[in-house]
């Protein structure tokens, strides 16, 4: 059995079947449980999600429908073994029972904790694995296929948090490893779809100048700011702005210098560099 909420909800059977149930109200409620598994949801942010601040005075025995309807579909649909207790009733609202490789929220939280962890412990390789792993989970947009009010709203704004601080530690770890010459294509598009990150236009700008795009790493800190200049009525950051310091005024290469004989205060000749 498996939840998929990272791309549009589904439920894997046992059989390996999937499955949608076809009420949207009971969908939003199973995913806002299944976004903290394992944990009470009162029934109060329940009604919120489903009806915001201005609930039906029946809301409390409708929510309990949902939950009545969500138990009998688990069991029809052989989404688990008829014996298992799944959907627990729990002061003050409700609780799902299941195992972290049975929600693939859980499978990625624990997949960013693992590759950040072997980044810092000096395993760039193993870091990058872990975390492509981990974004190969997204299908899309989470929970793209129902409707979802402001707590569902927030639990996906922080998913989508989570799926940024993926790529990044990624990025870092190939970096890592020298590849920041490849990550070029990866990072044309994130500052495209991210673009008042700063974090990700540092990175393109710094990847084309050290592949000796000079001009593209230039054009690529102008985009920014102009960005943010439109967007927010902002600079970027000071470490950006040494960014483009360093790109303008590159280190210059060590030369020996010519030299050529000339008079000493002595008499003698002696070497001087011009």
């Amino acid at each position: 059995m498996r939840f998929n909420l990272i791309g549009p909800f589904e439920i894997i059977t046992d059989e390996g079947r999937s499955y949608l149930p076809s009420t949207p109200k009971v969908c939003q409620s199973l995913a806002l449980l299944l976004t903290r598994p394992n944990e009470t949801v009162s029934s109060d942010l329940l009604i919120r999600e489903i009806w915001g601040e201005a609930p039906p005075k029946s809301a409390l025995t409708t929510l309990q429908t949902y939950i009545y309807h969500a138990r009998k579909l688990f069991v029809s649909e052989g989404v688990m073994a008829p014996e298992r207790t799944l959907l627990v009733t729990r002061a003050p609202g409700y609780v799902i029972q299941v195992d972290d490789d049975e929600v693939d929220v859980k499978i990625f939280e624990n997949l960013i904790t693992r590759g950040q962890t072997a980044l810092h412990s000096g395993e760039p390789e193993r870091a990058v694995e872990l975390l492509r792993q981990a974004l190969a989970l997204w299908r899309g947009p989470a929970l793209s296929n129902i409707p979802a009010g402001d707590v569902l709203t927030g639990r996906i704004v922080h998913l989508e948090e989570l799926r940024i601080r993926a790529l990044q530690l990624r990025i870092e770890a190939e970096t890592q490893l020298g590849r920041q010459r490849d990550a070029i294509p990866e990072l044309s598009v994130l500052v495209n779809e991210y673009p008042l990150n700063e974090w990700f236009h540092g990175q393109l700008i710094s990847a084309l100048n050290q592949s000796g795009r000079r001009a593209e790493a230039l054009q690529a800190y102008r985009t920014l700011h102009r960005i943010l200049d439109r967007e927010l009525g902002l600079e970027p950051s000071p470490e950006l702005q040494r960014l483009q310091l360093a790109v303008l005024n590159p280190p210059s290469s060590p030369h020996p210098s010519p030299t050529r004989r000339v008079p000493s205060p002595h008499g003698h000749r002696t070497a001087t560099a011009v």
